[in-house]
């Protein structure tokens, strides 16, 4: 007869049972009379406790032999304790099988280390609580994502990795032999997704991207993830408020299903409470005025920097719409305002707490001519972009959408200092391994 096994997230369903637990010793402590083991299995930690005098000598001797990381099963009866750390129930034990004891002297021990040797550790730093709790957010962040994509009848289309021209200028791009000749990697698909709306109607692409920028900002990774959607017949307003339809649904299906990921993280919710539709918006003619008007050497035409973006998104309880920025500092793809050909007709939504852009888009050229114009403009190879040239001449349509870093959403949600935390493995320009 197999064992039926119980999830430490789930253990509250089996108060007063006798349940066997699975995963990996976080930490031991003992008096010499109990021990208390601090286990985890990747959905939640529990702390166990082996009383000397209750278990066989067997048992405490491979309790008391344990180490950090080690893998055990872990067999005893469930309490609740509101007192207990992680979870309010206790694991009384009364057997302990140990699967592999772990060598001595596991690299993170349970005191403060250095983030270069953390990041060097990155595929055992991830065993921490703070680490799992990010990665479980950044989980729910994907989840709520598509979710909300997909209730509103969006097909997921997948992007190709390998590309033969840039999207947004040649000097970010990661250049890669392909056989016979060049390749890139991808900096966004979403020049596929207008390819695809125009199939398909309502389309996104969840997956990765790359930037060559040599940035050492705590918002920037070389490798990162973005979802884009992408929609055909979508007017400027339509886009902003799907975007924020999305951000909204996002943080309250954290709030409400990673509670204890967030206490973990010591993150304050209550700005998190505030993130209700509609978010502010916010002209670039008037993001100047403010910016000037509170001291900042900026002037019209130049881009925002980060303490630019912290500025403003402190004037506000939620995130913002910064739109119709100058359409010299943007894509060439991105439409010009028909009343004003000199501005964009788009926006990024900027995160309250100094995580700047979270979300950049809007309307993109549908005219021929015009982008043919834009291309040459931007020094563009042409011939790259014949394909995305047809879809101006065969049934082109009002178009948009916009592109969310996974990353710099969830560091913010997170309230974490450095998006290097909430990506699984990071990559920077300092940065391949592990």
């Amino acid at each position: 007869m197999s064992t039926e096994y119980v999830a430490i997230k789930d253990i509250g369903a089996h108060a007063n049972e006798t349940v066997t637990l699975r995963g990996w010793l976080y930490n031991i402590r003992s008096s010499g009379k109990i021990a208390f083991l601090q286990l985890r299995d990747g959905s939640g930690m529990i702390q166990g406790v082996v009383v000397k005098a209750e278990v066989a000598e067997a048992t405490w001797d491979t309790a008391k032999g344990l180490t950090q990381e080690s893998s055990v099963l872990v067999t005893g009866s469930v309490r609740q304790d509101d007192r207990a750390p992680y979870c309010g129930y206790e694991h009384t034990v009364t057997d302990v099988q140990a699967v592999q004891i772990a060598e001595p002297n596991y690299p993170i021990s349970h005191k403060e280390h250095g983030p270069d040797f953390l990041l060097e550790n990155r595929h055992l730093w991830l065993r921490t609580p703070k680490q799992a709790a990010l990665l479980r957010i950044r989980h729910e962040v994907m989840k709520a994502a598509t979710t909300y994509l997909d209730d509103r009848d969006f097909l997921r289309i997948d992007a190709p990795i390998f590309t033969p021209s840039a999207c947004e200028g040649t000097t970010t791009l990661f250049e890669v032999d392909y056989f016979d000749d060049k390749a890139f990697l991808s900096q966004s698909g979403q020049l596929y997704m207008e390819a695809a709306a125009m199939a398909l109607g309502k389309v996104y692409c969840l997956g990765p991207a790359f930037r060559a920028e040599k940035s050492k900002t705590r918002r920037h990774l070389t490798e990162f993830w973005m979802i884009e959607p992408e929609i055909a017949f979508l007017t400027f307003e339509e886009n902003l408020q799907l975007q924020e339809g999305m951000v909204t649904h996002i943080v309250e299906q954290v709030l409400k299903n990673r509670m204890a990921d967030l206490k973990t993280l010591e993150r304050d919710i209550a700005p998190l409470l505030n993130v209700k539709a509609p978010f502010p918006r916010v002209s670039y003619d008037e993001a100047i005025e403010k910016l000037q008007s509170l001291g900042h050497d900026i002037a019209w035409g130049s881009d925002f920097g980060a303490p630019d973006e912290t500025v403003l998104t402190k004037l506000y309880d939620r995130p913002i719409f910064v739109h119709r920025f100058p359409a010299k500092i943007k894509a060439f793809y991105m439409a010009p305002d028909p009343e004003r050909p000199e501005v964009a007709l788009g926006a990024d939504m900027l995160a309250p707490g100094g995580y700047g852009e979270i979300i950049g888009g809007g309307q993109r050229v549908d005219d021929a001519d015009l982008l043919r114009q834009r291309i040459q403009d931007h020094n563009l190879p042409e011939e790259a972009f014949a394909w995305f040239m047809d879809l101006r001449k065969y049934g082109s349509v009002p178009h948009g959408g916009f592109g969310m870093g996974i990353e710099r959403c969830v560091a913010w949600i997170a309230g974490i200092e450095h998006v290097r935390e909430t990506s699984p493995f990071p990559r920077t320009i300092y940065r391949i391994y592990p």
